[in-house]
């Protein structure tokens, strides 16, 4: 494969729309400040679910798992290396800590970072009191009522990329938010980034099915921002999920160092199931966790100290008559509280999980199970969010309608984050003595200098009409008005400019890539 032309190797600048002027300037200006409201500022405290000794009686017992127990890091010598010359016990593929030792090395990792944007008026701040939102992660099946379920295909990736970039309450592209099937899976990666870059101006999730695939998933960034601006800026991530229970395998573990060698993003999200990869009791999971994470982050800074990384949470119960895991229970809130709490103790990032559920289609029990989940990854202390749109069946699908629905409680999340602003205009005197006694207020001043910004209004999918309004309209629920929403948004979708000679450098390293190897199915 030929080495790619220096010329094609930069940042590109962002895309400055043509002037217009009159009526169609002040529209385009009202979209592009709806579709650029940045990321969400919290102005709302955490809740601190667990006073000090609780926090250091799990702390110690994360410790004495570390200690006693160990965590195996399969099939990677390096890994081993770094941790036998670290000062860690390493018997076999088992790695032991001294108390305190594997919290230690974490110390490097910062607090927050910027994660640049191909648009920099899209870039997100991780860390710092600034809270993302991004689309779900890894179904293979997608869902809506015009055609059911169905195995997932590029198209729907390219879809739910176009999706998430019209919204302005989703600020990160994801990554693999459905798996297209359609395209050979040691392939796929190449055209699932490719996507996130030509159909978004977000940031985006890069590959960690294998080294390699994260390697390809760089250098795709490296075309697009420039390998000099990769150097001390962070573009692109990595989502590594750990082998609960306590380990951590070599293709993992050799994505997590490609990303951390590149000073790129590394989320450390081990997937936790009470009583299948842990015990069935909160407080031995979360203790866990708690071990699992800081022994993978701390490999991450063995590799390059200073590598960004974001301390993540999975952490859900387990149905043990079904084998089924379980969202939204009153267990899982509770261990998503603590850890955020671990996670303000290292000073890093914290990762939740936003509107996930085990329901089949966009009901009841989705809406319980999601509202649950998302609020405590908000009042744990999220600074990015994943899964807020679009998840269904435990996973397994994204949910067309089910997506839309999510963006609009994501709305109101991002409302919920700004928390009051108590000044002289909200508190309104001006309005009590022009209405007085006995009268409304709809028609004073104040309410009509304030009643756009005043409340939260959905203009996705909340119907505020009469019974009789909304019959002779159809009598259309929730998923019926987000069916419609969604295929509005896709036909009003915009393609954002990119500058033709990083297409097409991006073209050429896809089919060079496709062209070295054979297409792979499983």
């Amino acid at each position: 494969m030929q080495t790619l032309p220096d010329k094609t190797i930069r940042r590109p600048k962002a895309f400055t729309p043509k002037r217009r002027g009159g009526h169609m300037a002040k529209l385009e200006s009202r979209k592009k400040q709806s579709q650029n409201r940045g990321t969400a500022k919290r102005n709302i405290p955490t809740v601190e679910l667990l006073d000090e000794d609780g926090l250091e009686i799990l702390e110690r017992h994360a410790d004495w798992i570390l200690s006693e127990i160990g965590i195996e890091f399969r099939g990677d010598a390096e890994a081993l290396d770094l941790f036998r010359q670290a000062g860690a016990t390493v018997k076999g593929e088992r790695v032991q800590f001294d108390p305190g030792h594997a919290k230690a090395l974490c110390a490097t990792a910062p607090s927050h970072f910027v994660m640049h944007a191909r648009d920099p008026d899209h870039s997100i701040i991780v860390g710092d009191n600034s809270v993302s939102f991004t689309p779900g992660y890894g179904s293979p099946f997608v869902t809506d009522n015009e055609r059911g379920r169905r195995y997932s295909t590029l198209e729907d990736f390219q879809n739910f990329i176009k999706l998430t970039y019209s919204t302005p309450w989703l600020h990160h592209s994801g990554g693999t938010v459905c798996e297209p099937v359609d395209v050979p899976v040691n392939k796929r990666h190449l055209d699932m980034v490719y996507a996130h870059v030509r159909y978004s101006t977000k940031p985006f999730m890069g590959s960690v099915t294998a080294p390699e695939r994260a390697q390809d998933s760089i250098d795709m960034a490296k075309i697009v921002f420039g390998e000099n601006f990769m150097q001390d800026h962070c573009v692109i991530q990595g989502n590594i999920n750990l082998n609960s229970p306590l380990v951590l395998d070599g293709v993992m573990s050799g994505a997590l160092k490609t990303y951390a060698r590149a000073n790129q993003c590394v989320f450390i999200s081990p997937f936790l199931l009470g009583g299948a990869m842990g015990p069935v009791t909160q407080p031995a999971l979360i203790a866990q966790a708690h071990a699992e994470t800081i022994a993978a982050i701390a490999l991450t800074q063995l590799i390059r100290k200073g590598a960004p990384v974001v301390y993540g949470n999975f952490l859900t119960t387990l149905d043990l008559q079904t084998g089924a895991p379980t969202f939204g229970t009153p267990e899982a809130t509770l261990s998503a509280l603590a850890l955020g709490q671990f996670s303000r103790r290292l000073q890093l990032p914290l990762r939740g999980i936003g509107h996930v559920t085990a329901a089949k289609t966009a009901d009841g029990q989705a809406m319980q199970e999601s509202a649950d989940s998302m609020t405590a990854a908000l009042m744990a202390g999220s600074t990015i969010v994943f899964h807020a749109a679009g998840w269904l069946e435990g996973g397994l699908t994204m949910g067309y309608e089910k997506f839309v629905m999510d963006l609009d409680r994501c709305g109101m999340m991002y409302r919920f984050l700004e928390g009051l602003t108590i000044n002289d205009d909200q508190l309104a005197r001006d309005a009590y003595r022009q209405a007085g006694p006995g009268e409304n207020f709809l028609s004073v001043d104040h309410t009509l200098a304030n009643f756009e910004k005043a409340n939260y209004r959905s203009d996705l999918l909340a119907n505020t009409q009469s019974f009789e309004q909304w019959t002779e309209a159809g009598s259309q629920d929730a998923q019926h008005r987000a069916f419609r929403k969604w295929k509005g948004m896709l036909n009003q979708y915009q393609l954002p400019d990119l500058d033709p000679a990083i297409d097409e450098a991006l073209k050429d390293f896809i089919a060079c890539k496709k062209q070295a190897m054979p297409d792979q199915w499983h």
